[in-house]
């Protein structure tokens, strides 16, 4: 009789177990399944932002330590612009697990965003030594810098993290932005030949001398242009034009170019003006949307719409730009391999027709964008000692004249710049 009541206590205990565990199973069961719902409709055109936090407040209840409810409740109200509760539940998760990495993202990502600079470098900084692979933390902490204006604690992580991450796209497009903003100034020269092997045609001379201001806001150049073109050792047209050039840096991403250049002798267009919008995305790629207006000598003008894509690829840079008129569109391919700073680097040109940007033949836009080209251009620029910039460019350009008829251009151009 003893043996009979052991043997019902034991098959009692292991039912109450079994029916205990099964409890558990269908209770994660179901809270799983209430995430994938949140996670799922968060991941839609038209969440419920609301509802979801309905339903994790109902997850938190049923599974007090399931964070993942306590993540997404963060995540939700930051959404609905309730940044304390989104703040406390961030804080809560990373005070329980601090495994959590999307729980520092996504708390550093709320200090940037309400300007709290201080805590989240203190955050940022926890998650680097928490994440030391991670690269997120690393480029949140440059941003932060960044928003700061602290160009010198920006760029020394920079340089470190390119250390760490060599021939990151995002890397190197975020230090040529950076080194375009330093505050320094420029005076320069430059000079360009160019030999035409058609009888009695050439070489024509361009020659210039700059000065660049350079600041957070952006640089304004003040460039005095000299021409003069020959024809059976007869000067052709000769003159100056005066220019000025601005890159304004807009909100976070953009950035402005402006270009206004006149001239009173035939040896340039009356009037050159200018102007791009760029935009910075993720990952080094870059847009850019303009449009060029060139009124000649004789009064007449031509309008350019101008369109372009670039993209980091490591510490090579690649842009593709197209000049749309009316009597067609001409193509530049530009690349460069950045060797050191934005001041040093290769670069390769290839093209197709007649660029209102070329301010070589700019004076002949008019008769040559009906006409065909091909161009293709090397060039190498050096920074020495901090000071001196260096640079040389040879463009081969097969121009048609006539048609079917093409001569060939070469020019040698040479640039040197004092910084300081």
């Amino acid at each position: 009789m003893k043996n009979n009541f052991i043997h019902i206590a034991k098959l009692l205990f292991c039912l109450f177990l079994l029916f205990n565990q099964n409890l558990r199973a269908q209770k994660k069961i179901d809270t799983d399944s209430l995430l994938t719902v949140i996670v799922k409709d968060m991941k839609t055109n038209n969440p419920d932002y609301k509802l979801n936090i309905q339903r994790a407040l109902l997850g938190k209840k049923l599974a007090p330590d399931y964070l993942d409810f306590h993540l997404v409740l963060g995540r939700n109200y930051d959404l609905i612009k309730v940044k304390d509760s989104a703040r406390y539940y961030y804080n809560y998760v990373i005070a329980k697990n601090s495994g959590y990495e999307d729980a520092f993202l996504d708390l550093i990502n709320l200090d940037i965003e309400e300007k709290k600079y201080d805590e989240g470098l203190i955050l940022t900084n926890k998650a680097i030594e928490l994440y030391p692979e991670s690269k997120s933390f690393r480029l949140r902490r440059i941003a932060i810098y960044s928003l700061q204006n602290d160009s010198a604690n920006e760029e020394k992580y920079l340089k470190s993290i390119r250390a760490k991450f060599p021939n990151d796209p995002e890397i190197e497009q975020r230090l040529y932005i950076l080194y375009s903003k330093v505050n320094f100034d420029r005076i320069g020269v430059y000079y360009n030949i160019t030999t035409i092997d058609r009888d009695e045609v050439g070489p024509w001379h361009l020659a210039s001398a700059d000065y660049v201001r350079q600041r957070l806001w952006g640089s304004l150049i003040g460039r005095v242009n000299y021409a003069k073109r020959l024809s059976s050792s007869s000067v052709m047209s000769s003159g100056l034009q005066f220019e000025a050039e601005s890159y304004l840096f807009a909100k976070k991403n953009n950035y402005h170019y402006i270009d206004v250049a006149y001239s009173q002798d035939a040896a340039f267009p009356e009037w050159r003006l200018g102007y791009s919008y760029f935009h910075t995305f993720n990952k080094g790629w870059e847009a850019d949307l303009g449009a060029r207006y060139i009124e000649m000598q004789d009064k007449s003008n031509l309008k350019t719409l101008n369109v372009g894509i670039g993209k980091y690829f490591g510490s090579y840079w690649v842009n593709l730009r197209s000049y749309i008129q009316e009597d067609g569109t001409s193509f530049t391919l530009t690349s460069r391999y950045y060797y050191k700073t934005k001041y040093d680097y290769v670069t390769f040109i290839a093209g197709y027709g007649t660029s209102p940007d070329d301010r070589t033949r700019s004076a002949e836009y008019q008769t040559r964008i009906s006409l065909r080209s091909y161009r293709l251009s090397a060039g190498f620029f050096k920074l020495v000692k901090s000071h001196y910039i260096f640079g040389i460019l040879i463009t081969d350009n097969e121009q048609e004249y006539v048609a079917n008829k093409f001569q060939t251009e070469l020019d040698f151009a040479f640039l040197m710049q004092y910084k300081f």
